[in-house]
């Protein structure tokens, strides 16, 4: 076996072994649900539910997409809704650096980027963004005024409310050529009855 094949087995074992761990109490972060892609382990498809700061509501999709000599190498994270925030480019890509420079394949593991992830949504985190950490200069100059950035961040939530937002599976250019794996789907009132039937929810009660 070539030392290529070694690492590769290397980087899949060390992969699935890691979403395992996830099941793990505080291993995966509240609010985050992930998955693999079914056509690559190399991939995972996170639907983040904020609950607290700037963003408190909005619900964002990103990918984690693992190099082939996994953990020797970190994961690269691109956020596929839009959302203005210092540590995301326009592109979506996420700034790991801000938490994990230099990356250490036996100290980081992927449950320790998602609790990174979610950090840098909460206030106390964003306050102590330095610029040199931000790939996003323009909120980062944004972050100087609390109340505009606080403006712009709940765009940034509306927008991820949208339908476009929330039902749009052609999001190419972001997701690569592939569709989110974690997709939602409109449901009309009697599907609705059906769903709160099946959790024995009785009418106008919230899940």
């Amino acid at each position: 076996m070539s030392s290529d094949q070694t690492s590769y087995l290397v980087a899949r074992t060390t992969i699935s072994v890691e979403y395992a761990a996830l099941m793990g109490n505080g291993h995966c972060p509240l609010g985050m649900y992930v998955i693999p892609s079914p056509d690559n382990l190399f991939v995972w498809d996170v639907v983040f539910f904020v609950h607290q700061g700037y963003y408190a509501g909005a619900i964002l999709k990103f990918r984690v997409t693992f190099p082939e000599n996994y953990p020797e190498g970190p994961p690269s994270v691109r956020f596929v809704t839009e959302v203005f925030h210092p540590l995301i480019s326009q592109d979506g890509d996420f700034a790991l650096d801000w938490r994990f420079r230099p990356w250490r394949p036996k100290e980081h593991h992927i449950f320790d980027i998602l609790h990174s992830i979610k950090s840098a949504f909460k206030m106390e985190t964003l306050d102590k963004l330095r610029g040199e950490d931000c790939i996003n200069k323009e909120a980062f100059r944004y972050k100087e005024s609390a109340q505009s950035f606080a403006s712009l961040a709940t765009q940034s939530v509306h927008l991820s409310e949208s339908e476009s937002a929330l039902f749009d599976r052609d999001h190419h250019n972001r997701n690569r050529g592939t569709p989110h794996s974690l997709q939602f789907q409109k449901i009309n009132s009697e599907q609705m009855r059906q769903v709160n039937e099946k959790l024995g929810l009785q009418p106008g009660t919230k899940a």
